[in-house]
């Protein structure tokens, strides 16, 4: 009798113990436990830079102002990214894409023995030349200025590039393309936009003019 007493002290003893335990541990889980955040992560608002009314069209030059500075080394060094798939000597082989000698006033997808893609036939058949501006064009995105070319070339972006590849292009021919003369009404916007130019004061605000007495006062012959 006193063993099964003593057993159930025992018993009883233990199993307080362990209710005190459990409570202690979820005492301390209310009191400790994370508070969530109420949004996740951090809300981080990126102010949209002011648009200065969208990409600037990449419009052809004045290429009777831009050929004749142009920077034909530099344009030589621009070939090299053509050169896996074009040769630029006269008489040499075509690869990949047709031999490029004589290009510039080229009709499109007329080099004799090339197999061009229907897309530049086509392109062909509606343009009589590689002329400057077809050319500016072209360089920059060739798939997206001929549909369906096989021309993968990713293109050249800066202006100034292609310029200058172009100028030395005319140069691998027999008989270069002329340039045309400068075109004053190409120039016209870069001049009005100098700063000068704004900032030099207007004729009609210079006071000697209007406050001239000399005109009126003159006494009339007769």
């Amino acid at each position: 009798m006193k063993d099964e007493l003593g057993f159930i002290k025992i018993a009883g003893a233990l199993l307080a113990t362990a209710l005190v335990i459990t409570g202690l541990q979820n005492l301390t889980d209310v009191i400790y436990a994370p508070k969530p955040a109420p949004k996740a992560g951090y809300a981080i608002q990126v102010a949209e830079a002011a648009s200065g009314g969208g990409e600037q069209a990449d419009n052809p030059p004045d290429w009777g102002t831009v050929l004749p500075a142009a920077n034909v080394t530099a344009g030589q060094g621009q070939s090299a990214k053509c050169q896996s798939c074009h040769t630029f000597t006269k008489g040499g082989m075509d690869m990949t894409g047709p031999n490029n000698w004589g290009v510039v006033g080229r009709k499109p997808g007329s080099k004799p023995g090339f197999a061009y893609s229907s897309g530049m036939v086509d392109f062909g058949a509606k343009t009589p030349a590689w002329d400057y501006d077809h050319l500016y064009l072209f360089l920059k995105n060739p798939q997206g200025y001929i549909s369906g070319t096989k021309m993968t070339f990713a293109g050249i972006k800066g202006p100034e590039d292609r310029i200058n590849l172009i100028a030395w292009l005319r140069q691998q021919s027999d008989s270069p393309a002329p340039i045309p003369a400068p075109n004053p009404k190409a120039a016209a916007p870069a001049a009005s936009a100098a700063p000068a130019a704004s900032s030099a004061p207007a004729a009609s605000s210079a006071p000697a003019a209007s406050s001239a007495p000399a005109a009126s006062s003159t006494p009339a012959k007769g």
